[in-house]
């Protein structure tokens, strides 16, 4: 009684419209009125779950990300991915895919990398000749490659939230996470240029030479320095996790305030407030599905899902499925942060039952959560394209299905095809 109690009042509170986090919270105090629990206990739980030092890494890569979208990394980022993309067919929808790739990587943030380059190309788009809806769709789809980059703070929530389940690292999780992104670039790439073909969108003028590839290059090189700093430093043992998170913001006011001088005093308070902000919220969100997680596994949720779908099948490839299938379908109305938080506790035991890896586990997790940032009720990244296109949601959905099919195939691939994740931890293992 107590796990529907649990349950149900969770979901009753987001149907009325009651911030997750808050319905979060509200749920947990219901189960332990309802339980006779004393009311500290959820207080207690969250205070714990928040009080964890590897959390200083998410506050330095939000802040890191605001500077590097407020700095004006973005207009160096455009101009290379045009000298190298920019001349084959849909150009500027190519040009587009790798740039947003790019600044998600220095960014890692979905929301800031639809914000930062969409301001840029979506408008350059239209002034070309390309269909709103096609410059909002390659925009939105292509700043999902932002959650797996090294500089993601939702990588680091995601190894939070596996504590006392399974052993995940940080470093672990980056490695894990790069071939992914790759391949789903590679998948944006593809649905990019099909969909230019299919509506016979002309070549934008010639290869303008590897000089100015290389011109461009080293123009953008400053800010996708942060990436490198990043993985060789965690590999090289020079600094943890958490300080590559210190250094990242180090580097972004290096290149923004001193190599660019591009970063001016009010924004650089913009991005102080936006990350402070942001930052809040996470945390919230943490301590209070610390208190929910916690009678999750008093009341064996997790057993009790794995039961239910063992009900169906006791094939793996069902189960993943299925788990595939009701990731995707809370993603698209809670929280990326939140659907980590509470999920995870959920399937990864059922994932590590039937053989998945939990460094695959989170990058399937990752993946489901980007989906359903590109898909309404809650599609944020999504509402800010549209915002910037100057078009409405339904037209956009009209002519979402390759660009979905796209990233649909990278996730079958990563879910059944372990190697994709897995093999570069196992390299560096």
């Amino acid at each position: 009684m107590e796990l529907a109690v649990l349950s149900l009042s969770f979901l009753l509170l987001l149907v009325i419209g009651v911030p997750v986090a808050f319905s979060i919270g509200l749920a947990s105090v219901a189960t332990v009125l309802y339980a006779g629990v004393p009311v500290p206990v959820v207080v207690q739980k969250m205070v714990g779950g928040m009080q964890v030092f590897s959390f200083l890494a998410i506050p330095f890569f939000v802040f890191a990300g605001e500077l590097m979208l407020y700095g004006g990394i973005a207009d160096r980022i455009v101009r290379f991915a045009n000298a190298l993309v920019g001349h084959v067919r849909g150009g500027l929808g190519m040009s587009n895919v790798v740039g947003c790739t790019l600044f998600g990587g220095v960014a890692g943030s979905a929301l800031a990398d639809v914000s930062a380059m969409g301001s840029v190309m979506i408008p350059l788009m239209k002034k070309e000749g390309y269909d709103a809806d096609y410059a909002v769709n390659v925009t939105t789809h292509s700043a999902l490659v932002g959650v797996l980059m090294p500089t993601s703070h939702n990588l680091i929530i995601f190894t939070l939230a596996t504590t006392g389940i399974a052993s995940v690292s940080v470093l672990s999780l980056i490695l894990a996470a790069i071939v992914p992104a790759l391949l789903l670039t590679l998948c944006n790439l593809g649905a990019a240029y099909y969909v230019a073909v299919k509506r016979g969108y002309a070549t934008r003028g010639a290869f303008p030479g590897w000089g100015e590839v290389l011109r461009a290059f080293l123009g953008a090189l400053p800010g996708l320095l942060i990436v490198v700093i990043i993985l060789v430093g965690i590999l090289s043992g020079v600094f943890t996790a958490t300080e590559s998170a210190a250094t990242a913001v180090f580097w972004a006011l290096l290149v923004t305030a001193i190599v660019y001088r591009s970063l001016d005093w009010p924004h650089f308070l913009k991005a102080c407030a936006k990350a402070c902000k942001t930052t809040g919220v996470v945390l919230l969100l943490i301590g209070i599905s610390s208190a929910f997680g916690y009678f999750m596994a008093l009341y064996e949720v997790p057993q009790k899902t794995g039961a239910l779908m063992q009900m169906v099948s006791d094939n793996p490839l069902v189960i993943f499925f299925l788990i595939n299938l009701l990731l995707f379908l809370l993603g698209t109305f809670l929280d990326m942060a939140a659907t980590i938080l509470v999920c995870t506790p959920i399937f990864l035991p059922i994932a590590m039952h039937y053989g998945m890896d939990p460094a695959q586990f989170g990058i399937v997790m990752l993946i489901n959560c980007a989906l359903g940032l590109n898909t309404p009720p809650v599609g944020v990244t999504q509402f800010v394209g549209c915002a910037i296109g100057g078009i409405s949601v339904g037209q956009v959905m009209k002519s979402i299905l390759p660009f979905y099919s796209a990233l649909g195939l990278c996730l079958m691939l990563v879910t059944y095809v372990p190697a994709f994740s897995l093999w570069l931890p196992s390299l560096f293992k």
